[in-house]
C-alpha cells in the first residue's frame, strides 16, 4: 500500500510537471519583457556650421531641423584656457533661454582647441578641463568632448601614454566629482581603446566615437563598435570625412550601423560634423539640413 501511494504521488507529481512545461511556452510569453526601443536624437556641431559659441548657432539649428547642438569651448591658442564666451553669466544665459524657446538642446561641450594643442603637455589642462566642467554644470550638460588630437596621437607617439593616462585619470576624478561624463576620441582602434579605458579605470571617461576614424583607416566600423561596447561609448559623431551627404556615402551603411547600435544596446545623441558635399562646402543649411533629415529618417522613422 505504501508502495501504491508512493507511486500514485509520484504519477500526480509528474502530470503536474507535465502540464506546466505543455503551458510554459505561453507563460514565458506573456512574462517576457518587451525590448525597450531605443531612442537617437541628432545634434550639429556649431563650429562646424560656422557659429562657433555664437547665439545664432541655436535658430540655425533649428532651421536645419536638429534636435541640439554641440557648443566648443572656444579658442584655445597659448592662452592658459579657452576663449569661452559662456564663462559670462548673461551670455550664458542668453544660450539658455534660446534654446528652451526653440526646445533644443545643448547635447554636449567640445574641447576642440586639443585637436592642435598637446593635452599630454599643456601646463594648465587641469584647468581648461575645469573650465569645461564648470560650463556643463552652468547649462545642465552631462557630455564633454576632448580629441587627443594630433599631438596626442598614441599611434604615432606611443610613448605620450603614461602622461596621458595619468592626466585622464585626473580628469576622471574631476569629472566623477561633478557627475559629468568627459568623451575622449583618439588615434587607437578600438581594442586599443578598450585597454586605454582599462589603465585609466574610471566610468567618467568613456569613448566619443567618430564614424571616420575606423573608416578612413580601412577598419570594420560595426565590429569596432561591438568590441567597445554600449557601455564605454558616451556620444557620436555620425558622420565621414567631407565628400558627399551621409546618404549618398558608399562606405558607410546607416541602416547597418543602426542595427549594431541596437546590437550593442546604445542609444543617445548622433552629432553631425562634417559629410559636406565637397562642391557646396560652405552652404551650411544644406548639407547639414540633408545630413540631419537623413539621419532622423534611420533613427527616428
Amino acid at each position: 500500500m505504501k508502495t501504491d501511494t508512493l507511486s500514485r504521488r509520484d504519477f500526480l507529481k509528474a502530470g503536474s510537471l507535465l502540464s506546466g512545461g505543455l503551458l510554459l511556452p505561453r507563460w514565458a510569453s506573456a512574462l517576457a519583457p518587451t525590448k525597450k526601443k531605443l531612442t537617437y536624437k541628432v545634434a550639429v556641431v556649431d563650429l562646424m556650421i560656422l557659429k562657433r559659441q555664437k547665439l545664432g548657432a541655436l535658430q540655425l539649428t533649428k532651421d536645419i531641423g536638429a534636435d541640439g547642438v554641440e557648443v566648443d569651448m572656444g579658442g584655445l591658442g597659448q592662452r592658459e584656457t579657452f576663449d569661452n564666451q559662456l564663462a559670462n553669466p548673461e551670455i550664458r544665459q542668453q544660450f539658455i533661454d534660446k534654446a528652451k524657446e526653440l526646445n533644443l538642446q545643448i547635447c554636449s561641450l567640445a574641447m576642440t582647441g586639443f585637436y592642435a594643442q598637446s593635452f599630454a603637455t599643456r601646463p594648465t589642462y587641469q584647468r581648461m578641463v575645469q573650465d569645461c566642467i564648470d560650463t556643463m554644470k552652468a547649462l545642465n550638460v552631462k557630455i564633454a568632448f576632448l580629441p587627443l588630437g594630433t599631438q596626442g596621437d598614441l599611434h604615432k607617439n606611443p610613448e605620450l601614454r603614461p602622461a596621458i593616462v595619468e592626466r585622464l585619470k585626473v580628469v576622471g576624478e574631476m569629472a566623477k566629482k561633478a557627475d559629468v561624463i568627459i568623451g575622449i576620441e583618439t588615434a587607437l582602434d578600438a581594442a586599443g581603446e578598450v585597454a586605454l579605458l582599462h589603465d585609466i579605470n574610471s566610468k567618467h571617461i568613456q569613448i566619443y566615437f567618430n564614424f571616420s576614424n575606423p573608416l578612413k583607416e580601412g577598419r570594420d566600423l560595426h565590429q569596432e563598435l561591438k568590441i567597445l561596447g554600449g557601455k564605454r561609448i558616451c556620444q557620436i559623431h555620425a558622420t565621414d570625412e567631407d565628400g558627399v551627404w551621409l546618404q549618398n556615402n558608399t562606405r558607410l551603411d546607416m541602416r547597418k550601423v543602426k542595427q549594431t547600435l541596437a546590437d550593442i544596446n546604445w542609444q543617445g545623441w548622433l552629432v553631425i560634423e562634417r559629410s559636406r558635399d565637397a562642391s557646396d562646402a560652405r552652404n551650411v543649411k544644406k548639407n547639414f539640413g540633408a545630413n540631419a533629415a537623413y539621419l532622423k529618417s534611420i533613427f527616428q522613422g
